[in-house]
């Protein structure tokens, strides 16, 4: 049996919200592994896999950019040793010109970059990933950064005619859908793009949770719960931030009926400081 000392039981409880007294009973339940010890503690109601975006806690900041005509955009994340530092102007000043050059190629060696960043600031920096989108056909790239450049969103939003795009409209629309984004935490655009393991799993967790339940009565609470988890998850079926009334996909139906064209979400990016590094 694996030892189960305080740092895992502390480790578990900052991935899942549980009490320690449950995750210690979880990793020796789970001989030690976590990943399995969350999700026993999900299938017994005191864990929330959310709680797994929040592991890690690097400092940094995300930047953005987007060239001309909104063709192409990037989205990035530096990381630093310290806040002091991930606020400072010059470290923000490289964090912008790291996403320019990998906007226009996302191939270039930036090691000397950040070779002088390192020798100017004072801290080790570390470039630790980017997510470039380079729009075919009607559409644009957007991005977004949130308030103290944690949380940053990239995405690409599509129409059948360049003369929507144009339009003030279909512009807001997609400063709607990245604050969205920013703020609902989704994993994937639509149902269908939800790998079809994660359904199991999530399937065989509201299974669990019910077991004690009637046999006809299972099918349809789990049938909830997933309709819920799909709610969360996705972005279309999210309750839209500026109407909770609607849902995203109804918030795009609605701009689309306006304008004449159909509009699609076709792929996006959110990244939060640290969370690569926890993952």
């Amino acid at each position: 049996m694996a030892e189960i000392n305080a740092a895992d039981v502390g480790k578990l409880r900052a991935m899942t919200g549980a009490g320690l007294m449950d995750c210690k009973k979880a990793l020796v339940e789970t001989n030690g592994d976590l990943n399995t010890a969350v999700d026993l503690l999900r299938k017994k109601g005191v864990a929330s896999a959310a709680h797994k975006a929040s592991r890690a806690a690097n400092e940094g900041i995300i930047a953005q950019h987007i060239a001309p005509g909104s063709k192409v955009g990037i989205l990035v994340e530096i990381n630093c040793e310290t806040d002091f530092v991930a606020n400072n102007d010059s470290f923000r000043a490289f964090a912008d010109e790291m996403a320019k050059k990998l906007a226009a190629n996302s191939a270039v060696d930036l090691e000397p970059d950040r070779v002088a960043a390192v020798a100017k600031i004072g801290e080790n920096i570390k470039i630790s990933r980017h997510c470039r989108y380079e729009v075919s056909g009607s559409g644009l790239a957007a991005a977004y950064i949130h308030t103290g450049a944690k949380v940053g969103v990239l995405v690409e939003v599509g129409a059948n005619s360049d003369a929507t795009v144009g339009t003030e409209d279909f512009k807001q629309l997609v400063r709607d859908i990245t604050l969205q984004i920013a703020a609902g935490t989704p994993h994937a655009v639509s149902r269908d793009q939800v790998d079809a393991a994660v359904i199991a799993k999530e399937k065989e967790i509201a299974t669990e949770q019910v077991k004690n339940k009637p046999p006809q009565a299972i099918a349809k609470i789990v049938e909830g719960k997933l309709e819920k988890f799909f709610q969360g998850h996705c972005l279309v079926d999210q309750g839209f931030v500026k109407n909770p009334d609607h849902t995203v996909a109804q918030h795009i139906a609605e701009t689309g009926k306006k304008l004449d064209d159909t509009i699609t979400v076709r792929r996006f990016v959110r990244f939060q400081v640290g969370e690569s590094a926890g993952a």
